[in-house]
């Protein structure tokens, strides 16, 4: 019985010491590499357990935390530092990310967002859609510090530009916001590209958009997202917020 298997045994011997073998050894080296550098990536990723509620003094950055986590509305004043607690996804209590609001103030927010940058799974950078025309090329400012910071194009958080305030009758809409960002960034990039180290307190920074071209948020390598929303709500303090879509998007990036 022995000697009949010989033959076959030797022909397996022969093709599997032949090209044949080597193809199926880099073929099982490629799923190996790509397993791992995946696992490394999920790892990372996980790592990264945060929501930045950023933006200027006065968006409604803390209300908007505050409403997120409890539903009831109160009063707030201009944060001096930051504020975090776990935050759990409606539909899946056993999910959850940590939101933090940073202080807004023009000499507190870049030192807030170096120490929470490398943590942030993804970003809601609030915008007061009441004040916007008045402040624009401040919030475009501010918001272009965080696309051109190294560790934020690094990690590609998942970022969220909220419109705020929507429950005012003059609140400016998210395409308007998002069309009005879109000029005044690309005019901040001809203006900073002589000094870009100058609006990132990391010391590190890069191109926005592509070059050539007239900048817009698809260019950028995380996903930006625009929405509106309403931290106070169309019924003031005795209502329930607008913050339907902020909940079904942080239930998406969680």
């Amino acid at each position: 019985m022995a000697g009949g298997l010989e033959p076959d045994l030797a022909a397996l011997r022969r093709e599997l010491s032949g090209p044949a073998a080597l193809s199926i050894l880099i073929a099982l080296v490629a799923v190996a590499v790509t397993f791992l550098i995946w696992r490394f990536v999920q790892g990372r990723r996980s790592s990264r357990k945060a929501v930045l509620l950023l933006g200027l003094c006065d968006a409604g950055k803390t209300l908007l935390f505050a409403r997120l986590l409890s539903g009831r509305y109160r009063d707030t004043q201009t944060s001096i530092t930051d504020s975090s607690a776990t935050y759990r996804v409606r539909r899946d209590k056993s999910t959850s990310v940590t939101l933090i609001d940073l202080p807004g103030h023009e000499s507190l927010r870049l030192q807030f967002l170096e120490r929470f940058k490398a943590a942030a799974r993804a970003i809601v950078f609030v915008v007061d859609s009441v004040a916007f025309q008045r402040e624009v090329k401040d919030v475009a400012e501010f918001l272009y510090q965080v696309l051109v910071d190294c560790t934020v194009l690094k990690n590609v958080p998942a970022l969220l530009i909220a419109c705020n305030k929507q429950d005012v009758t003059t609140a400016k809409s998210a395409k308007l916001i998002q069309q009005q960002l879109e000029k005044e960034l690309n005019t901040l990039r001809v203006t900073c590209s002589a000094a870009p180290t100058s609006l990132d307190s990391s010391g590190g920074s890069a191109q926005l958009g592509k070059k050539g071209k007239d900048f817009d948020f698809s260019q950028l390598p995380m996903k930006v997202e625009f929405m509106e929303c309403s931290a106070r709500g169309s019924k003031g303090e005795e209502g329930d917020a607008d913050l339907e879509g902020l909940e079904k998007w942080l239930m998406k990036v969680a």
